[in-house]
């Protein structure tokens, strides 16, 4: 959940605190139907780590309403652990937790409870950052923080998709079959097994013949 804004080293970690702050603070004081679920969440702590800018940041809950500080000397329930890009699919791309989580884009830590009661919130929130940013921070501020966050999502799945073709080549380089290869390979295994039972049957019909002559 860190703001997503290019020359993010440049922002201190309490200016980004007092951003994301207001933002929650207004967002969730509109819908009252999501008091239960930020009631759910009443004493815990997350701790927010982006790996590449190196910023550590607490969000908790108290009082049925959100607080970021930079600072926390409590016991802390969930860790939370991504890059700045990461934290962008997951606000602004509005990607699938899990499915973060399952590629190891987003690492998650800590109580399992507090981290379900989390999940609902964000599924129940449904919260457009940029919307809001525009809202609290003035248009220009907005979107330039959406559009950083946009490009930082872009630039990954680009490099995503140009690993994943350097790995196809380095296969074929290597005469490692593909996927379409490899199901060929199969169905020809499949089928010369098939061969070799029809065949081991007519062997065995064979021999009850050949031992039934033997016996007359």
């Amino acid at each position: 959940m860190s703001v997503m804004f290019l020359p993010l080293r440049l922002i201190p970690v309490p200016v980004q605190c007092v951003v994301l702050s207001t933002v929650l603070e207004l967002f969730f004081s509109r819908d009252k139907l999501l008091i239960p679920l930020l009631e759910a969440l009443n004493g815990k702590v997350f701790r927010i780590h982006v790996r590449d800018t190196n910023a550590v940041i607490f969000l908790g809950f108290k009082q049925a309403r959100p607080w970021v500080h930079p600072n926390h000397q409590g016991e802390v329930d969930v860790k939370l652990d991504a890059t700045t890009a990461a934290f962008a699919r997951l606000c602004f791309a509005h990607e699938d937790p899990d499915e973060l989580v399952f590629e190891q884009v987003l690492k998650l830590s800590g109580d399992s409870e507090a981290m379900l009661r989390f999940k609902k919130l964000l599924a129940a929130a449904d919260l457009d950052w940029e919307r809001e940013l525009r809202s609290a921070f003035g248009d220009f501020f907005g979107q330039r923080v959406a559009t950083a966050a946009n490009t930082l999502v872009a630039a990954e799945k680009k490099v995503a998709a140009g690993a994943q073709k350097l790995l196809e080549e380095q296969l074929k380089s290597m005469e490692i079959p593909d996927a379409e290869r490899t199901q060929a390979w199969q169905a020809g295994v499949e089928d010369l097994h098939r061969k070799i039972s029809r065949l081991k049957g007519r062997v065995t019909k064979t021999e009850h013949r050949t031992g039934d002559r033997n016996t007359s």
